[in-house]
Order: C-alpha cells, then sequence, then structure tokens
C-alpha cells in the first residue's frame, strides 16, 4: 500500500511539473503571438545592433542566430530554474540577468579590444616609421605593419588599406577608423597625419616621434597603475570587509543579526550601509584614477 502511495505521489509531482510546464510555455506563445509587432520590432533592432558591434570588432556571425538563442535563453532557463528550485525572485532575477548580459558583454569586449590595441599602437607606429626611413611609402609600410602585426592593429589598418583600393579618400578611410577606434591616442594619430598630408613635412619622422611619445605615455601609465594598485585594492577590501562580516555574524550569531532582516530599523540601518559603503568605494576610485 506505502508503494502505491509513492507511485501515487511521484506521478501527481511529475504531472504537476509537466502541467506547470506546459502552462508556461502556452502563456509565451499566447504573449508571443498578442505582441508579435512589439517582437518584431525588438527582433529588428536586437540584430541590427549585433550586426553593427560584432562587426566593429570583426566577429562575423549571423545575427539572427544570436537572436534565436538569447530568446530561448531568456524564455527557457527561467522556467528550468524556477520549476527546480521554486524560487520565483531568482528566476526573475536570472531572466533580468539574461536580458542585460548582452550588451555587458559587448561592452567587455569591445572595451579589451581598444586596450589590446592602444597597447600595440607605438610599436605599429615605429614599425611603419622605420620601413619609410628605408624608402617605403606609407601605405607600403601599413602593408607590412598588417603582415607583421597581430589582431586588433592589423584588422584595423588592413580595413584601411582596403577601402583605399576601392577608392575611398585617404582622409574619409582614417575618420572611418577614427570612429571605430574612439581613442585619444590614435585621434592624435589621425590629427598628426591629416596636418602633415597638408602643410607637408618628413612623414616618417613625425610618425617615429608619435610612436616614441605613445610610448613613454605607456610606460607612465603603467608605472601610475603599479603605483595606483595597493589603492584600488584597499578600497575593494575595505569595502567587501563589512559585507563578509555581516555574513560571518548571521552565521554566527543568526537570532541577534535576524533583527536587520525583520525589522524597519533593521532595514534602514542595511540601507544606510549600503549608501556609505558606495560612496566609499567611489571617494577612494576617484583618488587611485589618476588620468594621464
Amino acid at each position: 500500500m506505502q508503494i502505491l502511495l509513492n507511485l501515487a505521489g511521484n506521478a501527481l509531482f511529475l504531472l504537476t511539473v509537466v502541467s506547470v510546464f506546459l502552462a508556461a510555455t502556452l502563456l509565451w506563445l499566447i504573449l508571443l503571438l498578442k505582441g508579435q509587432g512589439h517582437l518584431d520590432r525588438y527582433r529588428e533592432t536586437f540584430t541590427t545592433t549585433a550586426s553593427a558591434n560584432m562587426a566593429d570588432m570583426f566577429l562575423f556571425i549571423d545575427p539572427n542566430r544570436l537572436f534565436l538563442i538569447n530568446g530561448a535563453a531568456i524564455v527557457v532557463l527561467p522556467i528550468l530554474l524556477w520549476l527546480i528550485s521554486g524560487d520565483v525572485p531568482l528566476s526573475l532575477g536570472v531572466m533580468i540577468l539574461l536580458i542585460v548580459l548582452p550588451g555587458v558583454a559587448y561592452k567587455s569586449l569591445r572595451n579589451k579590444r581598444l586596450k589590446r590595441f592602444e597597447s600595440q599602437l607605438p610599436d605599429g607606429l615605429m614599425m611603419v616609421a622605420g620601413a619609410m626611413r628605408a624608402g617605403a611609402s606609407l601605405n607600403i609600410a601599413i602593408e607590412g605593419l598588417v603582415k607583421e602585426q597581430p589582431a586588433p592593429i592589423s584588422q584595423e589598418f588592413e580595413l584601411l588599406l582596403r577601402e583605399q583600393r576601392i577608392g575611398v579618400d585617404f582622409d574619409d578611410s582614417m575618420r572611418h577608423m577614427e570612429a571605430r577606434l574612439p581613442l585619444p591616442d590614435f585621434s592624435l594619430v589621425v590629427t598628426a597625419l591629416r596636418i602633415n598630408r597638408e602643410v607637408g613635412g618628413n612623414l616618417a619622422e613625425t610618425v617615429e616621434s608619435l610612436g616614441e611619445t605613445l610610448r613613454r605615455k605607456s610606460t607612465m601609465e603603467g608605472k601610475i597603475g603599479s603605483l595606483t594598485a595597493q589603492g584600488k585594492l584597499q578600497g575593494i577590501v575595505m569595502t567587501g570587509l563589512p559585507l563578509l562580516l555581516g555574513v560571518l555574524l548571521n552565521f554566527l550569531e543568526p537570532e541577534a543579526m535576524s533583527k536587520l532582516w525583520t525589522t524597519p530599523v533593521g532595514w534602514g540601518v542595511l540601507a544606510v550601509v549600503a549608501v556609505m559603503e558606495t560612496m566609499g568605494y567611489l571617494m577612494i576610485s576617484k583618488i587611485t584614477s589618476i588620468d594621464v
């Protein structure tokens, strides 16, 4: 008899899970049909933005496939998490995270690419200057840079050469490249090249001087970064220490610490702590952020 009851209970639980999943899927389909117009606009915006963003980083991925993967993840993962854990706030948090994640991932990849390009720029300019001193033209010197240097600097200058081969003016090609790479160092290079083309002069010497200046700037930034690393680490430690102590005290004295989570006074204390922690971290970050 007990075995039959257990089997019936398991079957009822499985039936409940399947019913909830099918109901959620049906609800999603109804919402999908009702909001088809909004979905089409969101899909167009998503694919257009993703296509432009991926092209800027020379990642040629089908934007429609990215949209389908993102949409499936936003729908399926929160539902599965809710069915497994039964935690609605956690499922909603995962859904919000999946919605925000593509934009955060793109910004992170783009920032890493820009930093990589900025670190490669001084050596690339010195290579171009050396080739021009040996008698090569600017385009031939850039071709040598494209062959010898790794991505992303080789990719960007190769695109510059391709635009010139199809008839785009040099100044327009440089403006396009500057729009893709909004870096102060590269803007300085573009400005110097434009001025040199207008007024003339020794281009190899100009490029070499720029490369040496940017190399010294990079060295100075590295020294400043190493000197301020301790202050930045102190900011992280001082910000995380009260949070860690709060978690430990909650395990050691749960009855005393429970007043923080269950009473209005405790909520007020947590709000004050959050504000002061944020202000302290921002102030330390401001002190340790030195712009060269």
